[in-house]
């Protein structure tokens, strides 16, 4: 149900007292979800509404937000995302997922890799959950490529299983998300 690929592209420009905006560009972002169960994979799409993150990499402070339309949710099967929508992600009633990063460990290697790690609060189907996404960053010049996967216990974090007697679905889908980075 959820997890695949988060293609987000992100505009880096780097500004007085040493802090750092990234603006993702919802034009240029691709989300992507996957969920196993025992017959077969689910693929599918959201997408970004907006985004933006700022962080000071001395101290690690960062804000900002990553907006994600709920209700954009795609896997390709009508009916399967008529009751993704209506059963699970309620997404006429939380139409949007939220990501609001608060801290950023880790920095940025002026070229190669990096390992990155955002901490913040996903706020999704009504509850706040805290949420760490562990960036691998690979530089070269002002161009990069950021790249993370994590995974949702949706069930856990209140939605509801789609199991049934014929049906097994796992309770956590995956998501990978892979960013182009430039102007840094």
């Amino acid at each position: 149900m959820l997890a695949r690929s988060f293609l987000p592209l992100f505009s880096v420009c780097l500004s007085a007292a040493n802090s750092t905006s990234l603006d993702l560009d919802p034009a240029k972002t691709e989300i992507q979800f996957t969920l196993h169960d025992v017959l077969h994979t689910v693929r599918g799409t959201f997408q970004l509404k907006r985004g933006s993150i700022h962080f000071d990499p001395d101290s690690g402070k960062a804000s900002g937000e990553i907006v994600v339309d709920v209700t954009s949710g795609a896997s390709g099967s009508d009916a399967r995302d008529r009751r993704m929508h209506k059963d699970i992600l309620q997404s006429q009633r939380y139409p949007e997922a939220v990501f609001i990063p608060d801290r950023v460990d880790g920095k940025l290697a002026p070229q190669g890799s990096s390992q990155i790690d955002l901490h913040g609060v996903f706020k999704i189907h009504g509850a706040d959950h805290e949420l760490v996404l562990h960036f691998q960053v690979d530089r070269a010049g002002d161009q990069g490529v950021a790249s993370a996967h994590f995974s949702i216990p949706y069930v856990e974090w209140g939605m509801k299983d789609p199991s049934n007697f014929l049906l097994k679905v796992d309770k956590t889908v995956d998501l990978d998300v892979k960013t182009s980075l430039h102007g840094f």
